[in-house]
């Protein structure tokens, strides 16, 4: 038996990286699972998959960041399946979006408002939409899961990308609010706040792992993480077995963020003497 038997999940961003992981994932615990992003290419990529896996699943190529996106997408879960259980808010852009539009990712003087609501409305408004639509169909099931996907960035902050730190710190503050809303319809919400990951996301930033010393400095276990060591955490708060976890907030981050700051390795004392007198 799978940890999602006779669930059905919805799950934005799924074209690539956490929001793929998750998808394949939760095909391969059992659930129906309905997918959006963009790029119509990428989804297929992923259905395959999800095939691949023998589970059930149908994508959506849609813009989340408008209502008529998000509520195709929910709509076409509920009339494919029957219903939603779980939704996993996972949409968003990063650094490679910054690459592709300058100034996206820049500290807020260099950001246009044109800018800041173009990331605003991806990595928040579509969380928002999405849940928005959900929520009535998990009522009617008599309960379900909502992990948004956040950021170690939105605990802690960033010398750069305002507009994506503000965004995730957000999602961190909305989630124990919709927590406390929706847990007497049976409706838990829960965070995952991930640090550095392998997906395209990142990509332009991932080389500096290439070096042992930056690599240690920016995460203790010298590595960021694959998607799929997210999507296991994501698993758990969607499963039954969180089923006493609301409001909660997961850091994944290798430990980046159980430091204050990274010191070089300390240079190794000899034993010291019991009996040595003390310099004055």
């Amino acid at each position: 038996m799978g940890r999602l038997d006779g669930k059905v999940a919805v799950v934005t961003g799924a074209g690539s990286g956490v929001g793929r992981a998750t998808m394949v994932l939760f095909a391969r615990e059992g659930a129906q699972v309905a997918g959006a992003s963009r790029t119509q290419s990428n989804l297929d990529e992923t259905m395959q998959l999800v095939e691949k896996e023998g589970g059930q699943g149908v994508v959506v190529a849609a813009d989340l960041s408008t209502d008529e996106g998000a509520q195709r997408l929910i709509n076409t879960a509920v009339e494919s399946f029957g219903g939603i259980d779980i939704l996993v808010n996972c949409a968003g852009v990063g650094w490679s979006f910054g690459v592709q539009y300058e100034g996206t990712m820049a500290p807020l003087d260099a950001t246009t408002p044109e800018q800041w609501s173009e990331v605003v409305g991806i990595n928040l408004g579509a969380m928002f939409l999405c849940s928005r639509q959900a929520i009535p169909h998990m009522r009617k099931r008599g309960g379900g899961s909502i992990v948004n996907i956040s950021s170690v960035a939105g605990t802690r902050s960033l010398v750069d990308a305002h507009a994506y730190v503000a965004c995730k710190g957000a999602i961190n503050s909305v989630t124990r609010s919709m927590a406390q809303a929706y847990v007497g319809d049976g409706i838990r919400t829960n965070t995952v706040a991930p640090g550095f990951i392998d997906t395209p996301m990142i990509a332009p930033v991932m080389g500096a792992f290439d070096d042992p010393v930056v690599a240690e400095l920016l995460c203790p276990m010298k590595r960021a993480a694959q998607p799929e060591e997210i999507a296991n955490c994501v698993l758990f708060f969607a499963s039954d077995e969180a089923s006493y976890c609301n409001g909660a907030l997961l850091e994944v981050d290798g430990g980046t963020t159980c430091r204050m700051f990274a010191l070089p390795p300390m240079p190794q004392v000899e034993e010291i003497d019991p009996d040595h007198e003390p310099v004055p």
